[in-house]
């Protein structure tokens, strides 16, 4: 089972595609924590990558194309995986049809953009694990506290509003030659595509997507 969630950010890909990895038993490739790992880890690329978001634009296709071949290689990807948020344009797309990647779903989470301001710019962050709280949706026990240590959360430089909407307005012009794509690819029988309102509860869009995957 292999299936790509496409999405602009904050329309809840990571919270259902770790649903489903935990109900199918493949892994979850998220570009974000891959990223963001890399940020977190001050390497050479996490430098570099830092500095690209704090300007609200988006990560070359040349890192992110390196970090995602590096990561299919591994074994557990072997019987399947989940890709959040690749691919997020048409030369992506294209690079896995190079490497002969086979795609068996594409689940695209649409989202109004004012919806999307409040859920990203209320994001709170567990830095070392990853844990992502928000203070409406989602709050931690105790106010801007990690729930398992105690550590103090943070905001993301990419979680500000201003950059926020920088972000929107790149992801859309990029991706919708993307989206267009995948719909034709769909028409040609190649793959399965559908379309989901974020806005939807959790639950009622975890029940979606067993429907469709089932």
């Amino acid at each position: 089972m292999r299936i790509i969630l496409l999405g602009p950010p904050g329309t809840g890909k990571g919270t259902q595609g770790r649903f489903i990895t935990e109900k199918y038993n493949i892994p979850q490739i998220s570009t974000g924590d891959i990223l963001r790992e890399n940020i977190y880890l001050k390497n050479k690329i996490g430098v570099i990558i830092k500095n690209i978001l704090k300007k609200g634009k988006l990560v070359s296709d040349e890192i992110v194309c390196d970090l995602i071949k590096n990561r299919i290689k591994t074994t557990d990807c072997r019987n399947g995986f989940l890709l959040d948020g690749f691919p997020r344009s048409i030369q992506q797309a294209y690079y896995l049809s190079k490497n002969q990647i086979i795609i068996d779903y594409v689940l695209y989470f649409s989202m109004p953009e004012e919806d999307i301001l409040e859920r990203i710019s209320g994001r709170r962050i567990h830095p070392p694990s990853g844990r992502c709280y928000h203070i409406k949706f989602n709050p931690p026990k105790i106010n801007n506290e990690d729930d398992l240590t105690g550590d103090t959360l943070v905001i993301r430089e990419d979680d500000k509003k201003e950059i926020i909407k920088k972000r929107l307005t790149e992801y859309q012009k990029i991706t919708s030659p993307l989206i267009k794509y995948y719909l034709n690819q769909k028409l040609k029988g190649k793959l399965k595509f559908f379309t989901i309102n974020a806005a939807d509860s959790l639950l009622k869009i975890k029940n979606i997507i067993e429907n469709i995957l089932k």
